[in-house]
């Protein structure tokens, strides 16, 4: 990660946080700058993160993992916290940032929102300290946006459940010690805690990707998998379980997208200062100056709105369509900056010497995951209209 310009604070933004938010702040950045950055260019290059299940458990050691859940070992942190967290994590890479989502957003808070007590003394102190890993399984190979479509399917024989399926680009799948399971029963939608040492519970890895390769990425495979009747979450039903889980996320997405915005500007901003051609910094040119200026406004305006969009998460105040209005900008906003970044470094911009490839590429996949441009704009038009234009 590109060390970040005291120009970056141009709009005096951190007098936004206080003290303690800018403690926390600097404490990911330390743990990025020290565990993180050295290594992950290399991480990317081969598609493979060295000692994961370490790097899991130095996150948990920080509070990093679930962190603005309360109890069962959890920190207990504000949303701007955690938002804060992501941007730093982000700004290191965004499958790192996945890894703290998924594990945090998606599985824990599943198990914290929708669990039996049993389900949340078990795993929750072990997924808080990096010690168990989790993944979310809602996505399908052939039902991505329509979840409620989905196939995966589970059947009571006798006591248990048995349940049949598959769910697809499924983070921290093949590493997991833990899955949380989204399947049609006779009753709706439910969610189960399945252990991944299941039998007929496998996790291949995807491979061929050409976007956070730093993050493990699986399909799920159920096979027959049997399950005491208590796996099931027994305080949701149908697809507000799931999509509730999936807002949490996308909030972490409001704030981690500008992290690898900023990484992408400082770079840049470093870049053009240092390059010279026609005799001077390419700093000094209008046309590189308009880039920067523009790229700058739109990483303000994104904090802004991720900024305001916390404050209302923990006062209780804020909507889906909210955290919808704010991944779909923050993500828009963020992935242009990098193409941008990528014009001002002209060809050592592919290079993974600098991270801007690296991080474009993988706000590829961050633009569509966790709800697609199309259905967040739908999202925003329903609020909007009173109208729902989904089908």
């Amino acid at each position: 990660m590109t060390a970040v310009p005291p120009a970056l604070d141009l709009a005096g933004l951190d007098d936004l946080f206080t003290a303690d938010e800018l403690a926390i702040r600097d404490s990911v950045r330390e743990l990025c700058r020290r565990r993180i950055d050295p290594y992950v260019a290399d991480w990317f290059e081969r598609g493979e993160v060295d000692d994961i299940r370490g790097l899991a458990r130095e996150l948990g050691s920080l509070g990093l993992l679930g962190m603005h859940l309360q109890g069962y070992g959890c920190a207990g942190t504000s949303c701007v916290d955690y938002g804060l967290a992501c941007l730093e994590l982000e700004a290191s890479d965004s499958g790192v940032r996945s890894l703290v989502s998924v594990q945090g957003s998606l599985a824990m808070y599943a198990i914290w929102r929708f669990g039996s007590e049993e389900h949340k003394q078990h795993w929750l102190p072990q997924m808080a300290a990096g010690e168990a890993i989790g993944c979310f399984g809602l996505t399908e190979p052939d039902h991505g946006s329509d979840p409620g479509s989905m196939r995966t399917r589970a059947r009571r024989d006798g006591a248990d459940w048995v349940l049949t399926g598959r769910k697809m680009w499924i983070t921290n799948g093949s590493i997991a010690d833990v899955a949380v399971v989204w399947a049609q029963t006779d009753e709706g939608i439910r969610g189960f805690v399945v252990p991944t040492s299941a039998d007929g519970f496998s996790a291949p890895l995807i491979k061929h990707k050409m976007s956070l390769r730093a993050s493990v990425t699986s399909e799920l495979v159920l096979d027959e998998v049997r399950l005491p009747a208590d796996a099931m979450l027994p305080e949701v039903r149908g697809l507000k379980g799931p999509l509730s889980c999936l807002s949490e996320a996308r909030y972490g997405i409001v704030w981690g997208s500008l992290g690898a915005a900023r990484s992408s500007l400082a770079s840049a901003l470093t870049y053009s200062i240092e390059r010279e051609q026609f005799g001077k910094p390419i700093a000094g040119f209008q046309l590189t100056q308009q880039k920067l200026a523009e790229m700058y406004l739109e990483y303000s305006k994104g904090l802004l709105l991720a900024v305001h969009l916390g404050r209302r998460k923990d006062a209780g105040t804020v909507t889906p369509e909210q955290i919808s209005l704010g991944k779909l900008n923050n993500i828009r906003a963020a992935l242009e900056i990098c193409r941008t970044a990528r014009t001002i470094l002209g060809a050592n911009g592919i290079s993974l010497e600098f991270p801007v490839i690296r991080h474009m590429n993988n706000l590829e996949s961050v633009l569509t995951y966790e709800g697609t441009v199309e259905m967040h704009t739908l999202v925003i038009g329903q609020a909007l209209t009173g109208l729902p234009a989904f089908r």
